[in-house]
């Protein structure tokens, strides 16, 4: 490993660790703090999602033309303002600034994409994709139950402060990063553009029905094992810290695998999220359905590898900002969805889920690309 990866993984590391203090509890936070019902909390949700999504597309631009670094440094300092702005916020609207703000750190996904791309040496894509999700997971198993025995003892709000503290070291580390050139492409032999690159359309289609399939089931499952599992935010700091876990196991042990298959296997075990939520009994029940929710962040780095295979150097900054904006778009649309099916019945979304990720697997396996990935 360069020491470039190195100040990244460290850098993640401490902010999984931050991050992981604070954001999972954000529904509940929502709930209990400011009174609001689980509808109104999606829309938010939703709105954050929002938020993400309007960064993704520029960030990989400039990305492409004027280089990754400041972009990466611009993101986390970001993050650590808007960590702040939220721990101090006692009314909803500065909440929502700093919350909105947040989400708007997202930016960060395709620069850091593509910086560790081309920082890999001779590592194979998804292996040193993969490693970003594991290093931050191995941060986020560490935050949650920190968080929530904080939560437990302190108030939630103070979860924010400790994290903010946190984010400065992460700070600290990416800031030792160094630059790197810009790619370009030949004028005389342009590579063709990525809205006529039907391979990669189809990529994209298959992938953005598959990820609102995993994740639908996902953004109330706090309120749901608070309000009607009925747990503490210490149990629930667990389950997540078992997620967090699960994100990082995953990672590595899909990180040599070949992506077409890792993201069918990811499917298959949020599946196994779903069904443990709705149907488990107990905290080792809810935790492991948690940990197995890894494969969703795994599946991540293997969908990135897929897409980066059908592209050119000098549109990797853009392709991964696509990618991301179709997730950002579904954290959008999914959280009111998911609210609404909430409020009918707390138990309907997982079966639902259920079923579109089976059929989601079912056109992942047909339309995915079958070329092996390479570095």
């Amino acid at each position: 490993m360069n020491r470039n990866l190195f100040f990244v993984a460290a850098a993640l590391f401490l902010w999984g660790f931050g991050e992981g203090m604070f954001f999972n509890f954000v529904p509940i936070y929502l709930d209990v703090q400011f009174a609001l019902s689980k509808y109104q909390i999606g829309l938010i949700l939703g709105a954050f999602g929002f938020f993400m999504a309007i960064t993704h597309i520029p960030a990989g631009r400039l990305a492409d033309r004027v280089g990754r670094r400041p972009l990466l440094i611009g993101a986390w300092l970001l993050g650590l303002v808007s960590t702040l702005t939220m721990g101090i916020a006692l009314k909803l609207p500065l909440f929502l600034i700093g919350l909105f703000a947040y989400g708007l750190t997202a930016f960060v996904s395709s620069p850091l994409s593509s910086y560790v791309t081309a920082a890999r040496g001779k590592w194979p894509v998804g292996t040193v994709l993969s490693l970003t999700t594991a290093t931050f997971g191995m941060g986020m198993v560490l935050g949650p139950v920190t968080g929530g025995w904080v939560g437990d003892n302190y108030g939630m709000r103070m979860s924010f402060y400790v994290a903010a503290v946190v984010f400065v070291f992460s700070n600290i580390f990416m800031v030792f990063i160094e630059r790197q050139p810009i790619d370009h492409h030949d004028p005389d032999s342009p590579p063709p553009s990525l809205m006529s690159n039907q391979r990669f359309i189809t990529l994209v289609g298959v992938l953005t029905f598959a990820i609102f399939s995993m994740y639908i089931a996902q953004p109330l499952t706090p309120n749901f094992l608070e309000g009607v599992r009925g747990l503490s935010l210490s149990e629930t700091g667990l389950i997540f810290t078992a997620g967090a876990l699960g994100n990082s196991l995953m990672a590595i042990a899909f990180s040599r695998a070949n992506p077409r298959r890792g993201f069918l296997f990811a499917q298959a075990l949020v599946i196994l999220f779903a069904l443990f939520i709705w149907k488990g009994k107990g905290l080792p029940v809810f935790a492991l359905g948690y940990f197995l929710l890894g494969g969703f962040r795994a599946g991540r780095p293997m969908a990135m590898a897929q897409a980066r295979e059908l592209v050119h150097d000098s549109q990797m900054g853009v392709t991964y900002g696509i990618m991301e904006t179709v997730s950002a778009i579904i954290f959008i649309v999914t959280p009111p969805i998911a609210g609404l099916l909430f409020e009918i019945d707390p138990f309907i979304v997982y079966p639902v889920s259920i079923g579109l990720i089976a059929v989601s697997i079912v056109l992942s396996s047909i339309y995915l690309p079958r070329k092996e990935a390479h570095a």
